[in-house]
């Protein structure tokens, strides 16, 4: 035994194990340079300028005239930057892929090759990471190493389309691994592990739907799309890919667009799976589980509706310019783009309409967390002004045809009804907005506005034909609170005015024959035994009297002038014997 000790000791440290976080160096790797953004091309670039400063370091460059490949086995790794390499390497091949993945239309077959060619680089890298790591590293540093090369293995199967299985087991192999490392290590790794558990998830689960070992519906796997992360990327845009081609299959039965009474056809295939993509995102807006869905994803339903719409636009458009002199087929596009456009129209005003509901709920919540910002009756009063100028654009745009059918003739009916219920909600969000900057009585007269206006809206909405329950709620509310805070605002314009004499007494007694103002108000620190604000009512716009500024002039003390009285009263002596002479020829008399 004594003799044993010293040899373990001597074979470890000619052999020494070396130690990488994998996780935690990818990650902070990754976030700093450019997969926070998604931008592959970035972080291809910094694997780039690694590799470089490392091949310099190490002085394991390969050749300077002619390339002379040096290959790192388990004999040349000699420090941990060797790993460094190798691991770099892969990253390197594999953002490459990604930024090939996230091309605008979609790699073609051409660069989907290339891609393919790309990630079994990075899988061959990461196969010899792990190799070297299980050979030179510890214990923990062989497990990372291991699992990222069952990852890289599984996004290459993931991204062929084929042995599922095979990719399975890659994807839980990795997976296992990063379950029993989240449970040691510091807080900091803990985390990491498990959120790359997460990432993991989505992609087993899609696995197993291609085997058949589970029954995921399309809402299912849309949800699982809309998680963050690196590693989700790759099946973010197999989804999207998979999405597309079912879109493109199901756009062949679309041939007409409904809307308002009129049957418009569809010829162009781009129209028609911009529309069935639209389509489909308004059932998530309208659907049964859209009251569940929060307001952050109703916002971002919102601005792929927009985009599908606005594609389809486009296309309709070019098909116009296209159509030649056929009018019967310029009639059916200018309708079609009519109609697009209204539900464009529609779209917007109830995107507006969300974020006027966001701003009321802000507007009523008292501030609990610092970071929060509150909203202000102005920022209502401009929404407001938005749902005013969607509403006229849209009643122009349904009224602008010759013949009218009765479904548009109640539309426009119905756009005008909801443009008087904007215009009574704006008036009573500038009243507020008054009141708050201390306006009695314009807030007053604004708020008896307001009343006429929601009671004549009312009428309207009581007397229609399809009446619409929200609004008139809405409206009744509105008409309740104007009346209320009429009466407030009087009340309180009442007090102020009976409080205007002794508050011009007090200030009058404050003014002093010398010029010099007998200051009333105390300061923040003259009155801290005192709990009273310095900052004033937050209704009330004041003066705060937190410290005196600008600061008050004080008189110092400065350096004492000398005047040199001598100067004037010494004779100096002549210096013009020493002085230069100007010599001139014969030339310079010449010119006198």
């Amino acid at each position: 035994m004594e003799i044993d000790g010293p040899k373990s000791n001597n074979s470890d440290q000619i052999n020494p194990r070396y130690s990488i976080n994998v996780l935690q160096l990818l990650k902070s790797a990754q976030m700093q340079h450019g997969l926070r953004h998604g931008d592959y091309a970035r972080y291809r670039r910094y694997c780039t300028a690694r590799l470089r400063r490392l091949y310099k370091s190490l002085k394991f460059t390969h050749g300077r005239g002619k390339y002379t490949r040096r290959a790192i086995n388990e004999s040349t790794v000699a420090e941990v930057r060797y790993l460094h390499l190798v691991l770099y390497t892969a990253e390197r091949a594999w953002s490459h892929a990604m930024e090939k993945r996230q091309l605008l239309d979609g790699p073609n077959a051409k660069q989907r090759i290339y891609l393919i060619g790309r990630l079994r680089k990075a899988v061959k890298w990461a196969d010899l990471f792990s190799r070297l790591c299980a050979a030179k590293g510890d214990s923990r540093t062989s497990l990372e190493a291991e699992a990222y090369a069952s990852y890289m293995n599984g996004l290459l199967l993931f991204e062929q389309d084929r042995n599922w299985d095979t990719a399975l087991k890659n994807f839980i192999s990795a997976r296992a691994v990063y379950e029993e490392l989240g449970k040691y290590g510091d807080l900091e790794n803990q985390v990491l592990c498990r959120e790359r558990v997460e990432e993991l998830e989505p992609s087993i689960r899609y696995c197993r739907h291609k085997i058949g070992e589970s029954n995921l519906k399309t809402s299912e796997l849309l949800q699982i799309g809309e998680m963050e992360g690196p590693a989700l990327d790759l099946f973010k845009a197999k989804l999207e890919a998979a999405m597309a081609e079912a879109r493109s299959q199901q756009a062949a039965s679309l041939t007409e667009f409904h809307w308002l009474g009129h049957r418009f056809p569809i010829s162009n295939a781009k129209t028609r799976v911009a529309i069935l993509k639209a389509q489909e995102l308004e059932k998530d807006l309208h659907g049964s589980a859209a009251d569940s869905l929060p307001a952050e994803k109703k916002l971002a339903v919102f601005d792929k509706l927009f985009t599908a719409y606005h594609d389809a636009r486009s296309s309709i458009r070019s098909d116009l310019v296209s159509a030649g002199n056929a009018d019967s087929v310029k009639d059916d596009l200018n309708g079609l783009d009519k109609a697009v456009s209204a539900v464009l129209g529609q779209r917007t005003i109830e995107r507006n309409q969300l974020l006027v509901s966001i701003a009321k709920s802000k507007l009523s919540r008292r501030r609990d967390d610092k970071n929060e910002k509150l909203t202000k009756p102005e920022e209502l009063v401009r929404l407001y002004d938005l749902l005013l100028q969607n509403t006229a654009d849209l009643s122009d745009l349904v009224s602008s045809g010759r013949d009218r059918k009765p479904e548009e003739v109640a539309f426009a009916e119905d756009c005008i009804l909801r443009s008087m219920a904007f215009r009574a909600q704006r008036c009573f969000y500038l009243a507020k907005s008054y009141s708050a900057a201390g306006k009695r009585t314009e807030a007053y007269a604004l708020y008896c506005h307001a009343r006429s206006l929601a009671e004549d809206a009312l009428k309207k909405f009581q007397t229609a034909v399809d009446t619409d329950e929200v609004m008139t709620k809405e409206l009744k509310t509105l008409y309740n609170e104007c009346r209320a805070n009429s009466c407030i605002e009087h009340a309180t314009g009442i007090m102020e005015d009976e409080k205007a004499p002794e508050n011009l007494s007090k200030k009058i007694s404050t003014i002093s024959l010398s010029g010099v103002d007998k200051k009333v108000e105390k300061f923040l620190l003259e009155k801290l035994d005192v709990y009273e604000s310095a900052v004033g009512e937050p209704n009330v716009k004041s003066v705060p009297c937190i410290e005196v500024f600008p600061p008050a002039f004080q008189s110092i003390s400065r350096n004492p002038i000398v005047l040199d009285l001598a100067y004037n009263c010494i004779d100096f002596p002549s210096l013009e014997n020493r002085m230069k002479k100007d010599k001139k020829g014969f030339i310079s008399r010449l010119w006198r």
